[in-house]
């Protein structure tokens, strides 16, 4: 079996499942490729303490330019605030690394642009975009029903990311919240790959949008007695008319939402279709509902997806996939394809950098949409 040494730079909630990922690839069962973790990195010791507990062996830096100088480490997982992806992004890539990104890659266009130039300079290092949620199995059913076309003519695409960690006001301010730190797509920027990511690869590629973007808590505690402005969006709502590859034009309603009441950490996809329609949410992760229409009466249909990972693993199929297991099948897809120097289908895979740059362009155009309230061409 190829082992690839990886390391870490950021250790924080991200780099802890990754390692905790690696720690048990003996539940995948029919990869030829596996994951040592040698190395991690962070500017902050607390975070390393983690890491110290948990695999004292491997080696632990406060700067990142430590741990691309050695040797052993062929692959880094990047998981750092936006700011820092244009400089560490290319330092990894010159390093000759292979890179697991963190969205958005980079926290505006130019900075994305100039993160795929460097690796257009470097062809020989494997380069991608973290995210996770197409890795469920419904999803994964959901891409097969794609590439048979089973949908017919889309008539309509909705995909979103909803979470209410915002909702309280008395929260303090992080860094998600500083223009920056973060950038001035806001939640587009922390949340949007993941929603654009199945609509991207299935070739649904925006037109157009018009945006409605909301800062609802404009200031919230600094931590030290007093009061910071809040600087980025909270939700965002994109319509785009879209097209696939027919060329026919659909609605495509794609959302981003930090404040969404009643929402952990909800992930959604809605498709319909004259020949089929399809929607999951990960509010129940196990069920796939269906409308397959062949003339007469039309009706959902509800199926329990059991445990139908993309990549094999000791798991029952009668049991439930989870968030975690997103995670290890997203590593074992960007290690698969790195290896084998292809995909094993087309929605098994991570985000492609040319998506990252589309998902760029589209955010883009929605800040400029805000501004000028009104539809904005990509």
């Amino acid at each position: 079996m190829k082992t690839v040494r990886c390391g870490i730079i950021g250790c924080g909630l991200m780099g802890r499942e990754f390692a905790s990922a690696a720690a048990r690839w003996c539940h995948l069962t029919d990869l030829d490729v596996r994951p040592e973790l040698v190395a991690c990195c962070d500017p902050n010791e607390a975070a390393l303490g983690w890491f110290q507990a948990s695999f004292p062996a491997i080696k632990r830096y406060a700067d990142y330019r430590q741990l691309l100088s050695e040797p052993e480490v062929q692959a880094v997982y990047c998981a750092v605030p936006h700011h820092l992806h244009q400089q560490i992004y290319c330092d990894i890539l010159q390093a000759g690394k292979h890179l697991l990104g963190e969205k958005p890659f980079g926290i505006d266009q130019a900075a994305n642009d100039a993160i795929l130039a460097c690796a257009a300079r470097h062809k020989d290092v494997f380069v991608r975009c973290s995210s996770e949620f197409p890795f469920f199995p419904a999803v994964q059913r959901i891409g097969t029903m794609i590439e048979k076309d089973a949908f017919g003519t889309i008539l309509e695409v909705s995909a979103g990311f909803l979470h209410s960690s915002d909702l309280n006001p008395t929260k303090p301010i992080n860094w998600k919240r500083m223009v920056r730190f973060n950038g001035e797509y806001g939640c587009m920027g922390d949340l949007g790959m993941h929603v654009c990511h199945v609509p991207f690869r299935a070739g649904w590629t925006p037109r157009n949008v018009r945006a409605v973007l909301s800062n609802i808590v404009p200031e919230r505690p600094d931590g030290k007695g007093g009061m910071a402005p809040c600087e980025t969006w909270d939700n965002a709502t994109l319509l785009c008319e879209a097209t696939g590859a027919d060329k026919k034009p659909f609605p495509l309603t794609l959302k981003m939402q930090r404040i969404a009441p009643g929402e952990m950490n909800t992930w959604y996809l809605e498709i319909k279709g004259t020949k089929a329609c399809a929607r999951f949410s990960t509010k129940n992760p196990k069920r796939l509902e269906l409308l397959e229409y062949a003339g007469g009466e039309q009706a959902w249909r509800q199926i329990d997806v059991g445990y139908e990972p993309a990549f094999k693993a000791i798991t029952g199929g009668i049991f439930e996939f989870g968030f975690p297991d997103a995670i290890q099948q997203m590593w074992a897809a960007f290690l698969d394809e790195m290896h084998h120097g292809r995909a094993r289908n087309r929605f098994a895979s991570c985000v492609r950098p040319e998506e990252t740059a589309l998902s760029h362009r589209l955010f883009s155009a929605a800040l400029e949409s805000q501004r000028r309230q009104s539809t904005v061409a990509l």
